[in-house]
This record gives structure tokens, C-alpha cells and sequence, in this order.
């Protein structure tokens, strides 16, 4: 498995700027352990930590209630809510992807 995190400045439609990417990979299964603590580690791996929350799609992590994810990532987390988070959490699928195949 492979996750991206994209650090970036946003508005509620679009991506302002892209501050940093961090990247981690492993060869576990993907379970939900396994996926948020490789999510933590990609966001771990940013070169400045955010200062805003950590955003998703409910389906990266099983459909989970942010209640029972979140305490793994810091300063907070949270589902997308508006269309820049979507945009942000694209980009760092598309990012991810690529990795993916530099790897591979």
C-alpha cells in the first residue's frame, strides 16, 4: 500500500497553494489498522506538520466514524466537507498513484 498526504492552502472550491507532499508505503494488507497508521506516517512524513485538520474521504478508512479514526492524526481530523478538501484529497490519490507505480 502506498498513501500521500498533501499539505495545501485551500478555499471551500479550490486548491490555493500546495505547501509540501509526504509519501509512505508498506506491505501489509489492507486492513483498517494497517491504513491509518500508514496514513499517519505520510502525514507524518510532511515537511511542515499542518496547521488545520486532516481530511478524507469516509471510504479510505472502511466507512469508520471520524470519532473512531481520528485519534490517530493530529492537530484534528475530519471527513471532506467541502469541495477544496475534495480537490486536496484527490490530489493526494493522484499523487499516491504515481508513487504507486514508481515503486512497483
Amino acid at each position: 500500500m502506498v498513501a500521500a498526504a498533501v499539505h495545501a492552502r485551500i478555499d471551500s472550491t479550490r486548491i490555493r497553494t500546495v505547501e509540501g507532499m509526504g509519501f509512505a508505503a508498506a506491505r501489509e494488507g489492507p486492513t483498517l489498522d494497517a491504513t491509518v497508521a500508514l496514513a499517519a506516517e505520510a502525514v507524518g512524513s510532511l515537511p511542515d506538520p499542518p496547521d488545520g485538520p486532516i481530511v478524507a474521504e469516509g471510504g479510505e478508512f472502511y466507512e469508520e466514524p471520524a470519532e473512531r479514526v481520528g485519534p490517530s492524526f493530529r492537530p484534528e481530523f475530519k471527513y471532506v466537507e467541502s469541495i477544496g478538501e475534495r480537490e486536496t484529497v484527490q490530489a493526494a490519490h493522484h499523487a499516491a498513484y504515481a508513487a504507486r507505480d514508481l515503486l512497483l
